[in-house]
């Protein structure tokens, strides 16, 4: 592990966001280990260094704008944002998809750069890549906290992560006996 990544898991461990138990994530699947950012998010020095540290490996990416999708992916992007004097917007969701609320508005050729906390399988991030097009703008790609896929999660723009750990997820109907006999928690994003 290198020496942000390193940081990175510190920096998780030291605020209790990554949690051991048994968790129902976002996607349905279940879990021993769960990242509850917004246990990180609550200290902003935190954050400001998370923030930092993700805009280092951004060198190069061109953006304007920075999108996050509602919950997770709010404090971080608009750090993110704040530190690049970048526009700020978040899509929320509104009968199950993800959208431009609010005022929000993108203009035609806008680069902008998705901001997530933690992604596992991608579906919100590729719904906001989808989003981005509709409303005219241009992925400039994607940085995360946590890619829990390592890398498994595909994309068509450039992936930026501070940390790629693989934890085992497992569907409904096959959780082995050992987690299931401890009690679900289903922390929302």
């Amino acid at each position: 592990m290198d020496a942000t990544s390193q940081e990175v898991l510190d920096i998780f461990t030291r605020t209790q966001a990554l949690r051991q138990g048994h968790f129902v994530l976002r996607s349905g699947l279940h879990s021993a280990h769960y990242f509850q950012c917004a246990l990180v998010c609550q200290h902003m020095p935190q954050m400001e260094r998370l923030a930092q540290l993700l805009r280092a490996k951004l060198q190069g990416v061109a953006f304007q704008t920075v999108l996050s999708p509602a919950m997770g992916g709010l404090v971080i992007g608009q750090e993110v944002a704040r530190q690049a004097r970048a526009r700020f917007l978040f899509a929320e969701k509104e009968a199950s998809v993800l959208v431009l609320r609010r005022g929000f508005q993108l203009a035609a050729g806008e680069p902008v750069l998705v901001v997530e906390d933690v992604v596992t399988r991608g579906g919100r991030v590729r719904e906001c890549l989808e989003l981005i097009r509709r409303a005219g703008g241009v992925p400039a790609g994607i940085a995360m906290l946590v890619d829990r896929s390592a890398g498994v999660a595909k994309f068509d723009v450039p992936v930026f992560s501070l940390l790629e750990m693989s934890f085992p997820t497992y569907p409904p109907d096959q959780v082995p006996a050992w987690l299931a006999k401890l009690p679900v928690e289903k922390p929302g994003s």
